[in-house]
């Protein structure tokens, strides 16, 4: 096997541009995911890699070997689409099988590479049958199989999950991520289903307008989101964030409030920002207590969401709407207010000019640039 490098990828259709200088490598082995909103320019990125579309300027390499201007036929890659896009009139086996055969393939052979793959995905009993009486997470299976017979250098998928309803969506996440540890073939996979993203990928890769915000693992990316952003975009429900400025007695007031003021910890008075965006994870907020050293504060709640074992509080606190992620919500009913508090180890802090984090370790020897990070 080997890796997928993009250097300085643009592309333009006409006078627009969908993608800005992208520069990202996909490892051996690695499974990374391409997430975004829809026209983030995730699906064109794809497609240049396919070889489906030709970038404007930049290069595509495969193992270090260029491959910019190699037309689709002779990059051997296995491509999963949306709509799987198997042929109606033939069996599963002649859909697995199609590829093969279009290469002249000898037929040992092409019997071989389908029962090896037939069984890796456990569709051997489904080979007899049109992709019409299949259910739609078989259908998946075989669009998987399909890409895979041919043994191909690397894997791209675009949303192939998104037709399916969410408990087989659930089960194929799983299925997927367990057949790239068999195969361990590099695959680059595309949606805009951020929990996609995070159960499924080695590293994700954030874009918006064409751009890439950030690359990480999961963990990194969810945990140190370097923009209000990435900060929104990933987590079910979505962080919270509430405008703040400084004080001159080195507090924060909360905006839109009668003035609910909070100490903040010492190196954020050495920021140059006098506004920021204050961000914490519903997951994150407790019930206060005392001696608790975090970010206090008394919230009213809204609604209340049962959802099995946890329950969202939907709540406002100093007229900015905020959620909280909790297992227990005894003693707690609409229209009541509640005493919550955030460690402050758990608190993000953004500009508010550039939207960019505002860390500990910054150096604030010069002001962060409206737009992006200095």
């Amino acid at each position: 096997m080997g890796s997928i490098t993009l250097r300085t990828i643009t592309k333009k259709f006409g006078q627009r541009q969908v993608l800005h200088d992208i520069n990202m490598t996909v490892q051996d082995g690695e499974f990374v995911v391409v997430v975004g909103p829809s026209g983030c320019g995730k699906s064109t990125l794809l497609r240049i890699v396919a070889g489906l579309e030709s970038p404007s300027s930049g290069d595509l390499e495969f193992d270090g070997r260029v491959v910019t201007r190699v037309p689709p036929h002779e990059r051997n890659i296995g491509m999963v689409f949306q709509n799987y896009a198997l042929y109606p009139h033939m069996s599963v086996f002649d859909n697995l099988a199609f590829g093969m055969t279009a290469r002249r393939t000898s037929r040992d052979v092409i019997q071989q590479r389908i029962s090896e793959v037939a069984a890796l995905l456990e569709i051997g009993s489904l080979l007899k049958s049109k992709p019409g009486a299949l259910s739609g997470g078989q259908r998946q299976r075989v669009a998987v199989g399909r890409a895979l017979v041919r043994s191909p250098y690397a894997f791209l998928m675009d949303e192939p999950l998104s037709n399916l309803d969410a408990l087989l969506r659930e089960r194929m996440r799983v299925e997927l991520r367990r057949l790239h540890d068999q195969v361990r073939i590099p695959t680059l996979y595309v949606t805009h289903d951020q929990t996609e993203a995070m159960t499924m990928a080695d590293r994700i890769v954030v874009m918006r307008d064409g751009r890439i915000l950030q690359a990480g693992t999961p963990e990194e990316v969810y945990s140190q989101p370097n923009s209000v952003f990435v900060a929104q975009f990933l987590g079910s429900p979505p962080m919270n964030l509430v405008r703040v400025a400084r004080r001159p007695d080195a507090c924060v007031v909360l905006e839109g409030s009668e003035g609910i003021a909070a100490a903040v910890p010492d190196w954020i008075r050495r920021s140059p920002s006098s506004a920021w965006w204050l961000g914490f994870r519903p997951e994150r907020i407790e019930r206060s207590h005392n001696g608790s050293s975090g970010l206090d504060m008394t919230a009213s709640i809204r609604t209340i969401e049962t959802l099995g074992a946890r329950y969202h509080v939907h709540a406002n606190w100093g007229g900015f709407p905020i959620t909280w992620v909790t297992q227990d919500v005894s003693g707690l009913m609409p229209g009541s207010p509640v005493s919550l508090t955030v460690s402050w180890d758990h608190i993000h802090w953004f500009d508010r000019n550039s939207e960019q984090r505002v860390t500990e370790s910054a150096d604030f020897s010069f002001p962060l640039e409206a737009g992006g990070v200095r």
